[in-house]
């Protein structure tokens, strides 16, 4: 049987990692950010930690809350063609999860990654995207992401596995849980 799984978390959690761990083992990702750095991309904006969210919610004021997750359904029903599973990574909204449950029903699912807020900070100012500036634009993202329901999200998510360790900890929880799913 076919399944999807959507990733969520607040910014810095690990979807990153959790996906690169699901990836590693050929199971294709989708990711959910990399639509709105194509986005950004396309109007040829200039890459700053502010632009990324005001296009993401650009496209959420024009086109609805769903507009990710609507334009995301036919790839991953194209990656179901020939995988068991698809991973997206980036899951931010509950309008979002809807679009998903309604279209694959049961086979849908949601994992939350748990991490403590200074933990996260720590781990945004390492990895240096774009998209990440300082404490304050941190705090804006994580303001605007439980704007569209991020907190819900992991609060009603289907698992939820905690990253407050290191790399190497949870890439094995990771592996873990995913050995559990491949052999339910």
């Amino acid at each position: 049987m076919a399944r999807v799984y959507a990733v969520c978390g607040m910014p810095g959690s690990g979807k990153g990692e959790f996906a690169a761990v699901l990836s590693n083992e050929g199971i294709p990702v989708v990711s959910m950010g990399d639509m709105v750095r194509a986005e950004v991309r396309s109007r040829n904006l200039p890459e700053n930690p502010s632009i990324f969210g005001e296009i993401a919610a650009e496209l959420r004021a024009d086109f609805g809350e769903d507009v990710l997750a609507v334009r995301l359904g036919e790839k991953v029903d194209e990656l179901l063609l020939a995988h068991p599973i698809v991973l997206i990574e980036g899951l931010r909204g509950t309008a979002e999860r809807s679009v998903f449950s309604q279209r694959w029903g049961t086979v849908f699912r949601t994992v939350a990654i748990d991490t403590s807020e200074e933990l996260r900070f720590e781990r945004i100012q390492q990895r240096g995207r774009s998209e990440d500036g300082d404490r304050a634009a941190f705090e804006a993202r994580n303001l605007r992401e439980v704007g569209w329901g991020l907190d819900v999200l992991i609060d009603e998510a289907d698992t939820v596995l905690s990253n407050d360790l290191d790399l190497h900890a949870f890439v094995a929880a990771c592996e873990d849980w995913l050995y559990s799913v491949k052999t339910a």
